[in-house]
């Protein structure tokens, strides 16, 4: 008697709105440990000296308090809310696209590059706003006093940034913003998938994969990236007047291609931990999804 072929289990995928949702609450829970890291950074990639991350994180305690290490919280997380959101959500809507159109087939290296291209240029372009204040409000503690912004909360900056200096100015630097957040996205998303993919016969699933995909990528990451996140950073926090093109010119005259990859330990500490927490969010958050339903 010939025996019925068993169909094979049909793949599962989370719907798309709960991509969005948890790739946003992904990062927005990370960013609430990490965010002192992205203080830091921010403050030497403004900083034209040559001080350590240490010296810079206890000036800012000594100057500032504890706490301050937390400005910009509000933008941080908004940020995470649009920037996030989307990027996580569209790289899993278009990655599990390409699967069920290629009858289950994971994508190649070359093509998840791709997918993370398109994901970070359409997130970032909706996240500048959030950036823009999130850079003047981490910035603001290094001024004097009396040239302070001053800032309640991110709602406050985006208004103010709106009656000041107009509407276009809350996407000032949005083309670094934008290539940032492609070239983050090309190598953060593929090498993660990529990365999992390697250690996946070495290491049993779950926590510590997700931890060492993740650290591999944030690496990898932190060195393709850091050169367009210093000249955004320097953009939107430049004074009124000043043209983008003036800023890059004075920043390698002045400081050389090497200031380029300056704060690269708070840099790699922020981004590798974030990676690490989002990614490990986002596959718990699957994962219980798939166990309730």
């Amino acid at each position: 008697m010939a025996q019925t072929a068993v169909a094979p289990p049909k793949e599962r995928y989370v719907p798309n709105g709960l991509k969005f949702a948890f790739g946003g609450l992904a990062g927005m829970a990370a960013t609430c440990v990490v965010q002192p890291l992205d203080l830091i950074k921010t403050r030497m990639q403004l900083s034209g000296g040559g001080r350590g991350t240490f010296a810079v994180a206890g000036e800012i305690v000594a100057r500032e308090g504890f706490f301050s290490l937390y400005t910009g919280l509000s933008a941080a997380l908004l940020r995470q809310a649009t920037y996030t959101t989307t990027r996580l959500g569209v790289y899993s809507y278009l990655f599990d696209a390409y699967r069920e159109r290629n009858g289950g087939a994971t994508p190649g290296f070359g093509t998840k590059t791709l997918l993370g291209v398109a994901a970070g240029g359409i997130g970032a372009f909706g996240g500048t706003p959030a950036e823009v204040a999130l850079i003047r409000m981490t910035a603001d503690g290094r001024l004097p006093k009396e040239q302070r912004r001053n800032y309640k909360n991110v709602a406050d900056a985006l208004i103010r940034i709106v009656k000041e200096e107009g509407v276009l100015k809350l996407w000032r630097g949005a083309t670094p913003t934008v290539g940032r957040a492609m070239v983050v996205n090309a190598a953060q998303l593929s090498t993660y998938s990529q990365a999992r993919e390697m250690f996946v016969g070495y290491v049993p699933d779950g926590i510590f994969l997700h931890f060492c995909a993740s650290m591999v990528s944030g690496l990898i990451t932190t060195i393709a990236s850091m050169p367009v996140d210093i000249i955004k950073t320097r953009i939107q926090n430049a004074a009124q007047g000043q043209s983008q093109l003036g800023v890059v010119t004075n920043l390698l005259k002045n400081e050389g291609v090497l200031s380029l990859w300056k704060g690269f330990l708070p840099y790699y500490a922020r981004l590798g931990p974030h990676t690490v927490l989002t990614f490990i969010f986002l596959e718990q958050m699957n994962a219980a999804y798939f166990r309730l339903t």
